[in-house]
Formats: structure tokens, C-alpha cells, sequence
């Protein structure tokens, strides 16, 4: 039985990219990390894991599905994204 990794897990970058992403997508999504974790801190609550994990879904969603426009942000059919904890 062979133990080695598979080529695609030996590929991919420790920052947790995928593959095919750029370094200004990483250094985005990494910043995107930064920012939330130094929410929770500042907020005094929570475990800044979600946060962290959530970065590169977050970015995608924002990237790739979303609509907006950036120079109309009061325009009505813009999508919206709300994330909340369930009490």
C-alpha cells in the first residue's frame, strides 16, 4: 500500500490556496483572514476559527456570485450577504 500523498495535496501552496489562485488573490484572501481574526480579538467573543476558515469561502462568494456594483452601492438589486450565529 502506497503512503504517499496524493500529487495535488503535495502542490498546493501551506497557505491553504488552491492551486490555480494568484498571489494577489492569496494575499487577499490572507488579509481578508487578518481583518476578521482582529474583529473577534477586538470584540472580546468567540474563537477566531470560523473566521479564518471561512476567508477564501467568503472571497469566492464575493469575487465570483455575488452581484454588485461598486459604484452604486444603493443600488436595489445588488445581492446581499448576511452571516450571523444562531442564538
Amino acid at each position: 500500500m502506497d503512503s504517499a500523498p496524493s500529487p495535488q495535496m503535495s502542490q498546493a501552496p501551506a497557505t491553504g490556496a488552491t492551486p490555480d489562485q494568484t498571489a494577489l488573490e492569496v494575499t487577499g484572501v490572507n488579509t481578508l483572514r487578518f481583518l476578521s481574526v482582529n474583529a473577534v480579538e477586538q470584540a472580546e467573543s468567540s474563537y477566531p476559527g470560523l473566521p479564518m476558515g471561512a476567508a477564501l469561502m467568503a472571497y469566492v462568494l464575493r469575487t465570483q456570485f455575488l452581484r454588485h456594483n461598486l459604484a452604486n452601492p444603493h443600488w436595489l438589486d445588488r445581492d446581499r450577504f448576511v452571516l450571523c450565529r444562531p442564538q
